[in-house]
């Protein structure tokens, strides 16, 4: 039988189409994502660089969707994962080291007394959904509007454009509320007087909370007998060690770990205060809580990769390269726009740790058309960046590179705009958004 990569001369991409719907295991890894000349298919990658199946080299500064947050094939992460891998992946009873894991955790994330290990964010955050509603004996969940993703199950999908597949009970069960606008929170629980099993949403994004916004809707779901979840799947071991309830200092009730904790391998958690994670347990007389229960979270070699980690960060201060790294770009970017007099086609904003980036049309207005020519000039000079996100990796010379790609492919958007427009200047499809109705 002809294996999937017997020949060098086939099109890698389009025959993974024919196995894997989308072609990708993630949807924001699809061909509708990248414009015509990204890479199709990955071969390897190494610190920030990665190469396709052609040899061809790329500087990284997506780092897999975040879950990178050291490098690629970072060694002293390997080399704690080759250790336990020899010592064997997965048993029938618990291992060591997950006690190890949930000790750190504990030490280090302010609202985690117990911990519940999952292999993805979605596994954590849902897991949490559930507790909540089992603590309260409610159904509604209130959910954040600017939220772009919190998770694959259900009562997320469903309140989203893409909910076929979902049944219209459950979409209803989904609400949501606006971020800074402690108005809309009030307005829910006035619609909805204690049917509200909690507030769920990443506590910092792009936006920084106003107004004391995080400690009234704690306040607010306290008063209501509501659970409080911050999705700390993005945020944690980023923003600060112990996640943004660290620089904020507002406890959530629960909070939900994932990607960056394991340097890419697959480590979730469930973390949160003794009294509402109990009930997942078997120290309780109460009635029993499915909460998770995986045959692979607790897997030796993916728990050590996040202790080793957690060990690389504290020891390099590797929270401060990233506030400095994300910013260092931004700040670099935005000057490079206004040398070339492009300004009006990119604007760059957000944290250091979490940079954004916006692309504008001859228009003026935020456009699929500016961001599809800005990528495919950028991956023309051997940058790959559909997104930005600061890893250990990423030196001062990375983003240097960066900075020039992006100068040279601001002059191209720049003349494209000025002539027969942008969308004449790219070659292939417009890339599209993830959440959508229609292919």
């Amino acid at each position: 039988m002809e294996k999937f990569t017997d020949k060098l001369n086939i099109d890698f991409g389009n025959r993974a189409k024919l196995l894997i719907p989308g072609g990708a295991h993630t949807y924001s890894k699809g061909d509708d994502q990248f414009p015509a000349n990204a890479p199709k298919i990955i071969d390897r990658g190494l610190g920030c660089k990665l190469w396709d199946v052609d040899g061809n080299q790329f500087t990284d500064m997506a780092m897999s969707l975040g879950s990178v947050i050291l490098g690629h094939a970072y060694e002293p992460v390997l080399k704690a994962v080759r250790k336990e891998i020899k010592r064997g992946v997965n048993f029938c009873r618990p291992s060591v080291i997950e006690g190890e894991l949930a000790e750190i955790l504990v030490d280090i994330i302010p609202s985690a007394e117990m911990v519940k290990f999952g292999k993805n964010g979605s596994d954590a955050v849902t897991a949490a959904i559930k507790l909540a509603r089992a603590y309260t004996g409610r159904k509604f969940i209130a959910r954040c509007s600017s939220d772009p993703f919190n998770a694959i199950h259900d009562w997320f999908i469903g309140s989203t454009i893409m909910n076929r597949g979902v049944p219209e009970e459950i979409q209803h069960l989904t609400i949501k509320f606006n971020y800074n606008d402690i108005e809309s929170c009030e307005k829910l629980f006035d619609l909805y007087p204690d049917q509200i099993a909690c507030f769920i949403f990443e506590p910092v994004s792009f936006e920084a909370p106003k107004d004391n916004f995080l400690q009234k809707l704690k306040a607010l779901c306290e008063k209501n007998g509501t659970l409080l979840i911050f999705d700390e799947v993005v945020s944690g071991f980023r923003f600060a060690l112990g996640g943004v309830q660290e620089i904020v200092g507002v406890i959530p009730h629960l909070a939900a770990f994932g990607k960056a904790m394991a340097n890419g391998f697959s480590v979730s958690a469930l973390v949160g205060q003794r009294e509402f994670m109990r009930l997942g347990g078997i120290d309780h007389d109460q009635e029993r809580v499915f909460l998770l229960s995986t045959t692979h979270g607790g897997e030796t070699h993916c728990l050590a990769a996040s202790i080793a980690c957690i060990n690389e960060i504290r020891k390099h201060d590797i929270i401060k390269h990233f506030w400095q790294t994300g910013q260092a770009l931004i700040n670099g970017v935005l000057s490079a726009a206004k040398e070339v007099d492009a300004e009006k086609y990119i604007d760059a904003f957000g944290y250091g740790v979490k940079p954004a980036f916006i692309f504008k049309d001859e228009t003026g207005q935020v456009s699929m058309v500016a961001r599809t020519l800005f990528m495919q000039e950028t991956i023309a000079q051997g940058l790959l960046m559909p997104y930005v996100v600061p890893s250990y990796a990423h030196k001062k010379e990375t983003i240097n590179f960066a900075i020039e790609c992006v100068r040279n492919a601001l002059i191209i958007m720049k003349k494209a705009a000025e002539g027969k427009g942008m969308a004449a200047a790219i070659e292939g499809n417009i890339v599209k958004p993830v959440f959508r109705k229609h292919n």
